[in-house]
């Protein structure tokens, strides 16, 4: 008789599991149901790829309240530069104002796309259009008159010897160069790079060279 009840007992267990589980769980996972941490390729915006914003207008904004306005749109990749093409970096991001973006307002991109903003400092004009730094391309000395120090360095390769003196008659130390325009230069603009030593002329910005 002992056996007899032990048999239905488990009997009855057994039927009972297999009417928990129902017709999906038998090891297999359902079509319409995603396991857990499955990626189903879909975005926020229902589309296949990554999640999508629009870009709002950044242009005549504090630099600070456009990078903090980007991040508040889903955007977190910002980088910005100097519009007046000094390479002046911008450390006190509330010093700044923005002058352009890389990224046109008003169209729908990636979140992960990197936002670019030039920029100038509060006080100052922006230009009608971001001048870019020089580059020595072809191996050929730009003209640098004009431009900061700074800009002028980073466009020649960093094993030149430069000298840069002040081109007034204070014999000024040239320390922050990118607050110092090139008013002479050696080599000149054209001629062929061959590792040969630079030397420049300057005057800080705002005044004019002699």
């Amino acid at each position: 008789m002992r056996t007899r009840i032990i048999g239905t007992i488990a009997a009855a267990v057994a039927i009972g599991l297999l009417a928990a589980c129902g017709p999906d769980d038998t090891g297999t996972t359902s079509p319409d149901t995603p396991s857990a941490g499955q990626n189903t390729g879909r975005a926020a915006d229902g589309k296949d790829g990554n999640a999508k914003a629009g870009v709002p207008n950044f242009v005549g904004m504090g630099l600070q309240s456009a990078q903090d306005g980007a991040q508040a749109a889903g955007f977190y990749t910002l980088t910005s530069h100097d519009s007046l093409g000094r390479d002046r970096m911008q450390i006190l991001d509330r010093d700044w104002k923005v002058c352009s973006q890389n990224v046109k307002a008003g169209s729908k991109q990636a979140t992960d796309t990197k936002l670019d903003f030039g920029a100038v400092k509060l006080d100052e004009t922006c230009p009608a259009k971001d001048q870019a730094p020089p580059s020595a391309a072809d191996g050929t000395m730009p003209d640098f008159r004009g431009k900061s120090v700074k800009a002028a360095r980073g466009a020649l390769d960093s094993g030149t010897s430069i000298t840069v003196t002040d081109a007034g008659a204070d014999d000024r130390m040239v320390l922050l160069e990118s607050n110092w325009q090139v008013c002479t230069q050696s080599p000149a603009g054209g001629a062929k790079l061959s590792g040969q030593p630079v030397t420049f002329t300057a005057v800080k910005f705002g005044e004019s060279c002699p």
